[in-house]
Order: structure tokens, then C-alpha cells, then sequence
């Protein structure tokens, strides 16, 4: 592939270029979900493009294509010139990124079992299995499973000298039964919601979960939601499990911390954030017990890997420390803008055909000495 990528390269230096990265991404992916004791879905795909992006006179130029070769290459990087040359036009400040080493190095998810190895009938089989435990009583209306895997070849080069090769592999999956009864219906999940767990592993994963042995527990909690005493009414102080935690620290600290949305570059979904830079080392997000931890070289994490989008190698680093904010997630325009003197390695993209943005790293609350009866 380094031929392909010197292409690239070598195109934006002769277009006046003052930087040029290039991600060629072969990518696998396979989908299976059963509703109702039927196939919901089937997605079984393999996909191969490459992403030029470059500064030209201050600004960013990004263009794609599916179409690997060395013309196309030549095209592409061309386009993406072209479009940085438009944007420098209506540009307010010019894009300086932070001073991070390059690296050629290669990379990849440690695992046992590969899952697209494991045959589609024995995954069909689980998937029926749990719905037939999951439907067996007359109150369960609505039954859901599903599996999913995603494996990413990554090929990244920079001008500046970085070559990375990387195979990063995720699996997961999970199911959910919705309960009606007495004019009330309620879901239940295993093992959380959205879909399931998530990691950076193999089929072990899904072997792991116990998937099967946790069906008919599930099921019959969601009948006895139909029946549970609601919650007290009133202001109360509460007590989260760990499934419902991640959701809080993923949604309260986790998009408030992307450096992007804190600098009004990004508000899809999330929106922005009140983390604001003002407040870095200042703002409490807690008591001086509470931790939060970002981490991308934790074993199995979603969103470790060995170097982000920017070429950044993975960190760890306190995003609160002893209850008070004190870091961000940043790639390296974020983290020059913000003035700090290297990314945190937080940019990736969806696919070959988006330019990267700061995403989520993994995200924890760290363990403390305390009981919980001191917690409480």
C-alpha cells in the first residue's frame, strides 16, 4: 500500500500543500439480528477506499473515493487541494496542528477467536435459541437479538513522515424482550441496552457473555416489571449500577469533554458543552473521590487502537482528578487551539469516506479505597 500512499504524498507537495495525510480502509462487516422469532436483518460486507485530507493556505480539503488506484489517487488528492484552496477564502483563523512525533509501526487488536471465521449457522443458532427462550411466556410481545462484528484494515500516512498500518476487530451483541400486560408494557436487556456489549475482541467475547444461560433471567424480569411498585415520587438521592453509570459518565463528561464541541466545531446530537475552557482545572464534576479516567490502551476497549486518524499513538490521561475537570479529548487542531503541546489522540473517522473528528475515548471511573458505606 506505500506505493499508493507515496502517490498521494507526493500529488499534494506538487499542489502546494503544507500537509497531506491519506487512510486507505479495507473494512468487514457483519450484522444479524432476529425479531420475532424471524431474521430482522442480514448484513454481510466488505468495503476499500482511501481519504486524502490537506492544508492549502491555512485550510482543511478533504475528498474520498472507493476506487483504489494510483490515477484516482492523483484525482482525489487534487479535489481535496481544490476544495482547501475554496475554504481558505471564507477561513476565520488558519488550521495549525500540534507538534506529535510520526511513526511507522503496525498494529492490532489482540484476539482468540476470529468472528468472521465462526460459521453464520452457528451464529443463526444462538440467535434463535434466545428468542425461543425469550418468547416462550404469552406476556413477552416483542423479542430482539442481534450480533455484530467489524473489522477495520487501516493504512495511514502523513507528510511528516508517519506510516501506520493497523487491524482493528470489535464484536458484540446482546437482546432485549418488551413485556405487556395491564395496560403497561416494559424492556428488559442483556447485557445492557443499545444493542448489547461492545468490545475490542474476538468471538471469546460472545462465548463470554453467556448470552443463552441469561435468557429466561431476563425474560422474566421484564414480566415482573409489569407488576414492580413504581418508583417513589419526590428528590432523592440515588444509587447507580455500573450498566446505568457508563451511560451518565459516557453522556456527562464524555461529549463534554470533546474539545471540538467545547470550541464550537461540533454540536450534532450532543449538542456543545458547558465544560468550557474557562473552567479547565476549576470546574467540579464531583467530590474529591470521583476520578474519570480516559485511557485508549486499556485491553478490549471500543475505542482502543494503537494511533488514532491523526497518526497520534494512543494515551491515558485524568479527564477529572479528585472531582475537578482537568483534561480534554483532543486531536491535533484541538489541542493546538487549546494550547497544548501535543494531542491526546482522539480523531477518527467513520469509514474511509469521512474526514475524522474528536471522538470518545475510553472512559472510566476509577476505583478508590472507600466503602460503600462511606460512599452512601
Amino acid at each position: 500500500m506505500k506505493s499508493f500512499t507515496d502517490k498521494a504524498l507526493n500529488t499534494a507537495q506538487t499542489k502546494g500543500a503544507k500537509y497531506c495525510d491519506i487512510r486507505i480502509v479495507e473494512t468487514q462487516n457483519e450484522g444479524i439480528q432476529i425479531k420475532n422469532g424471524h431474521l430482522g436483518g442480514l448484513t454481510q460486507e466488505k468495503t476499500l477506499g482511501f481519504g486524502v485530507r490537506v492544508i492549502v493556505n491555512g485550510a482543511w480539503g478533504f475528498a474520498s473515493s472507493s476506487d483504489l488506484n494510483y490515477q484516482e489517487i492523483e484525482n482525489i488528492t487534487t479535489q481535496a487541494c481544490e476544495i482547501a484552496k475554496a475554504s481558505s477564502l471564507l477561513m476565520d483563523k488558519p488550521v495549525i496542528l500540534s507538534e506529535d512525533p510520526a511513526y511507522t509501526d503496525f498494529w492490532q487488536t489482540p484476539f482468540q477467536i476470529n468472528p468472521f471465521k465462526v460459521s453464520l449457522e452457528d451464529k443463526l443458532k444462538l440467535l434463535y435459541d434466545i428468542d425461543a427462550i425469550l418468547s416462550k411466556d404469552k406476556r413477552i410481545t416483542s423479542t430482539y437479538s442481534s450480533l455484530r462484528f467489524k473489522n477495520e484494515h487501516k493504512w495511514f500516512a502523513s507528510s511528516e513522515g508517519s506510516y501506520i498500518e493497523q487491524n482493528i476487530l470489535r464484536s458484540g451483541g446482546g437482546y432485549s424482550c418488551t413485556s405487556s400486560g395491564s395496560g403497561d408494557s416494559q424492556i428488559r436487556s442483556y447485557p445492557a441496552s443499545f444493542g448489547g456489549q461492545f468490545k475490542s475482541m474476538g468471538y471469546e467475547l460472545i462465548e463470554s457473555l453467556r448470552l443463552l444461560e441469561n435468557a429466561e433471567r431476563t425474560r422474566e424480569e421484564a414480566i415482573a416489571l409489569l407488576t414492580a411498585d413504581p418508583v417513589p415520587k419526590g428528590e432523592k438521592d440515588i444509587i447507580l449500577m455500573g450498566n446505568q453509570m457508563v451511560l451518565q459518565i459516557h453522556e456527562s463528561v464524555g461529549h463534554p469533554t470533546e474539545l471540538d464541541r467545547v470550541l464550537g466545531f461540533e454540536a450534532n446530537y450532543a449538542g456543545t458543552s458547558f465544560a468550557t475552557t474557562e473552567k479547565l482545572h476549576t470546574f467540579r464534576y464531583g467530590s474529591d473521590m470521583v476520578n474519570l479516567v480516559a485511557d485508549n490502551t486499556v485491553p478490549t476497549g471500543l475505542a482502543t487502537q494503537g494511533y488514532d486518524d491523526d497518526g497520534v499513538q494512543a494515551k491515558r490521561w485524568h479527564i477529572v482528578k479528585d472531582g475537578i475537570l482537568s483534561g480534554y479529548m483532543t486531536n491535533r487542531e484541538t489541542a493546538c487551539a487549546a494550547g497544548e503541546d501535543e494531542s491526546k489522540g482522539c480523531n477518527r473517522a467513520e469509514g474511509f469516506q469521512n474526514i475524522p473528528i474528536t471522538r470518545i475515548a475510553n472512559l472510566s471511573l476509577m476505583p478508590g479505597n472507600d466503602t460503600l458505606e462511606s460512599l452512601i
